[in-house]
């Protein structure tokens, strides 16, 4: 195994491991001491649902969140410059994808230091695949603005890039705002206009569902507290 920082992904929910993770990544997760992490105690529940045997506190863990200075970050790699594997791990799914990782990745690609992304669930790849839009222009625009004068306005601009470049538009809420932000897409979208939203993916309900917004009204699903990805197309 080479010296390296591993991005390590994270099981989306409760879905077991075997189901999602190869085997390869437990055999480097059993080689590292030192791990970035978004959160600590998830990062140590995780590790143990990898292997129950693993010794957590013979383990170093950094925590990287946005309230992370930028200097505190680039000291984390010191054992990677020493010659020591390190792995990045997210609150769920793959790290550095709309997740703080990626402030540390840049840093160890700046300071010329072997970067290595393990196989692992991408909820928004996977809502792609399952959506039936097109997979080969898609831009991904994480949260919108909360304000609804903001919101309506960001909700029709992506609507017309669906339109005008005919590619697939993806973003996300909080998940107890969800059913808010159902809401605002019917009330401003066309209503021709397909909607499918990925929610639980990979987990044992999950639904990833795809109707035109006329389609979807009159029949919402209940979203509360629920992580989902919401897609448009035409």
């Amino acid at each position: 195994m080479d010296v390296a920082l591993y991005l390590i992904p994270v099981t989306l929910g409760d879905t077991s491991i075997e189901k999602v993770l190869p085997a390869y990544n437990k055999e480097v997760i059993m080689a590292i001491r030192h791990f970035i992490v978004e959160d600590i105690r998830s990062a140590r529940r995780f590790l143990k649902k990898v292997d129950s045997s693993i010794d957590i506190d013979s383990l170093t863990f950094y925590p990287l969140n946005k309230h992370t200075p930028a200097e505190a970050i680039a000291s984390y790699l010191l054992p990677l410059q020493k010659g020591e594997s390190m792995g990045v791990i997210s609150e769920a799914g793959c790290p550095a994808v709309a997740d703080p990782g990626a402030d540390v990745v840049a840093i160890a690609q700046q300071k010329k230091l072997k970067v290595v992304p393990l196989v692992g669930p991408s909820s928004i790849l996977l809502s792609v695949m399952g959506s039936g839009f097109n997979g080969q222009s898609f831009a991904f625009n994480g949260y919108l603005p909360i304000e609804p004068p903001e919101r309506a306005k960001k909700l029709k601009l992506l609507e017309q890039r669906v339109y005008a470049e005919h590619q697939t538009q993806l973003f996300i809420e909080t998940p107890y705002r969800n059913n808010k932000m159902l809401e605002d897409i019917l009330h401003n979208c066309r209503p021709q206009t397909k909607l499918c939203i990925a929610a639980n993916v990979t987990c044992e309900d999950e639904s990833i569902c795809t109707r035109t917004i006329k389609e979807w009204k009159g029949n919402l699903p209940d979203l509360n507290k629920i992580p989902c990805i919401f897609l448009l197309y035409k």
